[in-house]
Formats: structure tokens, sequence, C-alpha cells
């Protein structure tokens, strides 16, 4: 297959390959804050959470509210406090799915190099 051709068919891969979970993913800063988080396994205010890096509190809030919008965290909000949590199903889940599509598409040698991600 072609990489155009590939373009053209839609499998399961294409609805996994969430841009919103890539920004949320690709930037160093948010990526220790959730690592943080995962490690820490309860909910934690944002200003709990600002301690694990050295980036302006007002920043830390920002990045939190991307990674809760891209369904990686879940928020609650008392008064003037806001906390977090990981979703960790959802996160996980996530990534299970799209490695799984990644390797349905991975060509084998018994195949060969004719993938299956398109529903060949």
């Amino acid at each position: 297959m072609t990489p155009r051709q590939a373009a053209a068919c839609c499998g399961p891969l294409d609805d996994l390959l969430d841009p919103a979970l890539f920004k949320a993913l690709g930037d160093p800063t948010r990526i220790r804050l959730l690592g943080c988080m995962i490690k820490c396994g309860r909910t934690c205010s944002v200003s709990e959470i600002a301690e694990c890096c050295v980036v302006d509190f007002s920043v830390v809030s920002r990045h939190l509210r991307l990674l809760e919008r891209a369904g990686i965290l879940g928020s609650t909000k008392s008064g003037r406090n806001v906390s977090y949590t990981v979703k960790y199903s959802h996160l996980s889940m996530a990534l299970r799915s799209l490695a799984g599509a990644i390797e349905q598409c991975r060509p084998s040698e018994a195949r060969a190099g004719k993938g299956d991600c398109c529903g060949r």
C-alpha cells in the first residue's frame, strides 16, 4: 500500500490519533506535572501540583486545564480552590487502544507488508 492509499482508507487508528491528547502530552512541563500526579495517586490542589516544578502558579494552572480538556485529568472546585485527579482508566485505555491499533497496522512477514489497519 502506498502512503496515498493509506491516507485514503479509514480504520481504528484514525480515530485513536487524537490531536488533543498528543498536544497535552507534547510539553515537557505537562509531562512532569502528569508524572508527579500519577505517582502521587490522589487528588491534588493546584498549589500542591505546582510544587512539582519551578513554573509560575498561573502557568501550572493553564497546563492542568489543557490536560483536563484532553480528558487526562478531572477537576473539582471548592470556592476558589481547584483540585485535579488523574483519569487513570481513560488515559491507560486511550494509550492501550492506540498501541493495539498501531500493532494491527504493523506489517508482518506473513502478510508481506500488507497492514490490516484499514480493515483489509
